[in-house]
């Protein structure tokens, strides 16, 4: 779908890897300019599998020599992804003005936790403590319980990385017709707070509240997860009063009065706990049986490498099992699920980058 649209990523951590694979995915032709020191954190120390598809140079931004090569590079590209602290790009010459004067139309994307501006701009932070901040955590546990969401999910990947692409393929669009680039500035902490909007909508009517435990998705007996007698868990979200009465009916309570008022937040802290025994006396795969082929939206909690093996997963191959476990790309286009390009080594397009610049 990006085929012939050419992007330059400076390395960095989380969410603007995440965001030039996932180009890379769609076709783009994506060259990361690495660091010539090694990877950013000693964990990525092996083939980093967000460089999936992408071609790979290790250059150094200190360097005059090496500066003119990424020059070069960002001169011949549609867009270019940075992660850095704002103002570090500028310092090394590689600001949005001075690499609009060389390339007028390029789309210069811009990944922070904070943003380019604010008073927080230039402070630390990490995926949890944007989230924290935007409001976005709030109805992440059952109350009582600290507010706890997967690692990097909600928001490297969902206000980060998801924001930085689609803002990216706006400006792309734009400069397709106008030949004009664009600055883009993709916070986490904003896009985290732009995905709160379904539920801002429901506010303040009542179907969800500021105390933590009394709103709609984050309170009920229908809307969690619960331990079995292994261990193992099960998802629970019947909304909808049909699929709450499938529920009801799999776990023969159809006709227990006191799961009759279904939105009555009173109750719920009681039906919880029936259910929290319920659930604990069967393990995980008696519940599955019971559930299965049903409209109660019960699923199990499963691990990634579980998840391989889901009948339905296995079937629409959405993770890849070869030499190591990943996700595949998504989404899918006319229905064809797509196999993951290959996974580089650092540095490992070197002399074709170079060559093709007339460098060496």
């Amino acid at each position: 779908m990006l085929e012939g649209l050419r992007i330059i990523e400076i390395e960095g951590i989380g969410p603007a890897p995440f965001a030039g694979m996932w180009l890379a995915d769609m076709g783009a032709e994506v060259i990361c300019i690495q660091r010539p020191e090694g990877p950013p954190l000693p964990g990525m120390a092996g083939p980093n599998l967000l460089d999936r598809g992408k071609r790979t140079i290790a250059l150094d931004l200190k360097s005059p020599g090496d500066l003119e090569t990424v020059k070069a590079l960002i001169a011949s590209a549609d867009g270019l992804i940075e992660g850095m602290r704002p103002g570090v790009m500028e310092r090394l010459g590689l600001g949005p003005k001075e690499i609009h004067a060389m390339r007028p139309s390029l789309v210069y994307g811009r990944m922070t936790g904070w943003g380019q501006d604010g008073p927080r701009a230039e402070q630390a932070g990490h995926d949890l403590n944007y989230i924290a901040l935007s409001g976005a955590l709030w109805y992440a546990s059952p109350p009582g319980q600290p507010p706890q969401t997967p690692p990097t999910l909600v928001g490297d990947i969902g206000g980060g990385a998801m924001y930085l692409i689609a803002g990216l393929l706006a400006a792309l669009w734009r400069a397709q017709r106008t030949g004009q680039g664009t600055v883009v500035d993709a916070a986490i902490v904003d896009g985290s707070a732009h995905m709160m909007a379904l539920i801002a909508s429901m506010l303040p009517g009542g179907m969800f509240r500021m105390d933590r435990g009394q709103s709609l998705l984050d309170g009920p007996h229908w809307s969690r997860c619960y331990r079995c007698a292994d261990g193992g868990h099960m998802s629970v979200q019947c909304l909808e009063p049909k699929f709450y009465a499938a529920f009801l009916q799999c776990l023969g309570l159809e006709d227990d009065p006191q799961f009759a008022h279904q939105f009555d937040p009173a109750s719920w802290p009681e039906l919880a706990a029936r259910l929290d025994a319920i659930f604990a006396a069967q393990p995980r795969d008696h519940w599955v049986r019971v559930f299965d082929g049903s409209d109660a939206c019960v699923a199990p909690v499963l691990s990634p490498v579980e998840a391989a093996s889901d009948p339905h997963l296995s079937a629409r191959q959405s993770w890849l099992k070869d030499d190591r476990l990943q996700p595949a790309p998504a989404p899918r286009f006319d229905g064809q699920a797509r196999q993951a390009a290959e996974v580089p080594a650092r540095d490992q397009h070197r002399a074709q980058i170079l060559r093709a610049l007339g460098r060496r």
